[in-house]
């Protein structure tokens, strides 16, 4: 399940660092958080769709990865980042 154009325009215009930024690891992670919030509403109404979930896993896995790389490099975005999202850790 892909996120409308829309929808990811304005993920990526609210996280990037620069005016053509749109790989940089906060948008990477918003747009990750962003499919995650998606995919737990498909779950609601599709309990036993187990290849979606193993996606959703794969989905959790890099967000975590991006987040630790973040982490190690600019603590201080790190943590803007993820009082933003509302990512606990």
């Amino acid at each position: 399940m892909a996120l409308a154009a829309e929808v990811k325009s304005t993920v990526i215009s609210k996280y990037r660092v620069h005016n053509t930024d749109t790989g940089s690891p906060e948008v990477q992670v918003a747009i990750l958080s962003k499919r995650l919030l998606e995919l737990q509403d498909h779950f609601k109404a599709n309990k036993k769709d187990h290849h979606s979930r193993r996606g959703l896993l794969m989905m959790v896995q890099r967000r975590r990865r991006l987040l630790d790389y973040l982490r190690s490099h600019s603590p201080d975005r790190y943590k803007a980042l993820i009082t933003s999202l509302g990512i606990r850790r």
